[in-house]
């Protein structure tokens, strides 16, 4: 795990080395991803299924192959354990209450020229969740995705997830069904992204496209965007801490690997002010990354992806944070609530001793679908909005017209476009 020091000759090189973790080479992949978006937009289901047979090690030769039914849902539901059932439940129920807060309102007014002016929002028609399922299953990112979409009042949801062998994670199902999902297919990578975008025989087009994936899935994202909305390129995961010696050095060492068990690339910063405690938390990673299951991938990441850094006070510590503008990050101090306003990019913030990152990850309420790489900088969180689009109102009457016409026809003259000004003059010309 890097040690860096902020007052060391060399730290703005090697800070701005974890500042740039985004560089997302696309480059390698490009030609086999631009390869499968063209031959499914070429030739549909019979390059779908190809690419299925070739990546996903299953040969699907009807629609039917494709399609998760509903009964396999209800099943895997019916099957859970009753823990279990009832805390997928919660995370649901919660993940819905949180985002039925945050639902654009179509609004209007009057202006003083009498013009009625708004803004009118209303669901996409369909939408393509995708849910990731390589190094791990993920039926937290289907309901990070789903329920957003549903509270938008989304009415065609499309879910593609792969499936190895065919094979669909139980719990995933179990998820789907709770979300009421009706249409899923066992389709991953580029592949998907592809037949959502473009429409096969078997997959229908989609408005909108969402969730994580592998390098694959990003840049066939990056590809289709214009052909149907996005909701972000993500790249891997990522936690930022700001901690001093008021938080558990232990606590503060299992959430920096609870990031770098997700893969490999992932990266976990802690930024304190207390060397000490900085040492103490590098010694708890050592020991608690010999108990995971993961261990292997996690240290990886800690090797190559993590860093500590010790600043000079906790000013320093927030200047930092902002630069890094990290997916999650967590203030672990007596008074973390004071810095809110400090903080300028971050996807979600997680404030005090007892809010790790992993509750965000599964039921604490806001969207774990967040901006990567420095992204949220300019990035949302996915949320109601990612699945739903604003139509402006302008209505204007007699008196606004009068009032405001010419203005408006001198500067459709000054722009030499004849045919605007004369629009608005024929209506004049009336009065």
């Amino acid at each position: 795990m890097k040690f860096l020091h902020t007052n060391d000759a060399d730290f703005r090189d090697k800070f701005s080395q974890l500042v740039r973790r985004s560089d997302m080479d696309m480059s390698g992949v490009m030609p086999t991803v631009m390869k499968i978006i063209e031959d499914i937009r070429k030739d549909g289901d019979d390059a779908l299924f190809a690419q299925i047979a070739k990546f996903d090690k299953f040969t699907p030769t009807s629609t039917q192959d494709l399609l998760i039914s509903t009964k396999q849902m209800q099943e895997a539901y019916d099957a859970l354990d009753n823990t279990l059932r009832e805390s997928l439940k919660l995370a649901y129920e919660r993940i819905k209450a949180y985002h039925e807060q945050s639902v654009p309102k179509t609004w209007s007014m009057r202006d003083e020229h009498d013009v009625l002016l708004g803004a009118k929002y209303t669901p996409v028609d369909r939408a393509g969740l995708y849910i990731p399922g390589g190094k791990a299953a993920y039926p937290s990112s289907l309901l990070m995705n789903a329920v957003p979409a549903i509270v938008a009042g989304v009415k065609g949801i499309v879910v593609c997830t792969p499936a190895i062998g065919g094979n669909v994670n139980s719990l995933l199902l179990a998820a789907m069904h709770l979300c009421g999902i009706k249409t899923a297919f066992k389709i991953g990578g580029a592949s998907a992204i592809a037949a959502m975008a473009y429409g096969t025989k078997s997959v229908p087009k989609v408005d909108v496209i969402t969730g994580p994936g592998n390098i694959y899935v990003a840049t066939a994202k990056k590809l289709v965007y214009g052909e149907v909305n996005i909701d972000m390129i993500a790249g891997p995961s990522e936690i930022g801490i700001i901690a001093d010696d008021s938080a558990n050095a232990r606590h503060i060492a299992i959430d920096l690997l609870s990031q770098a068990e997700h893969d490999e690339l992932a990266s976990s910063f802690l930024i304190t002010p207390v060397e000490a405690f900085a040492n103490e938390v590098s010694k708890h990673v050592a020991s608690e990354l010999k108990s995971l299951k993961r261990e292997a991938i996690a240290a990886e990441s800690i090797r190559n992806k993590a860093a500590i850094i010790v600043a000079k006070d906790m000013q320093e510590c927030v200047e930092l944070i902002n630069e890094l503008a990290v997916e999650h990050l967590e203030i672990a101090t007596n008074d973390a609530l004071s810095y809110m306003n400090d903080i300028r990019h971050a996807g979600a913030i997680f404030f005090g001793h007892f809010t790790p990152e992993a509750m965000g990850d599964y039921l604490a309420g806001p969207n774990h679908t967040l901006p990567t790489g420095g992204s949220a900088r300019f990035y949302s969180p996915l949320g109601v909005e990612n699945f739903m689009k604003k139509s402006s109102i302008i209505s204007i009457g007699r008196k606004g017209i009068k009032e405001l016409g010419k203005a408006c026809m001198n500067l459709a003259d000054a722009e030499g476009l004849g045919a605007h000004e004369r629009s608005v003059k024929v209506r004049l010309e009336d009065f």
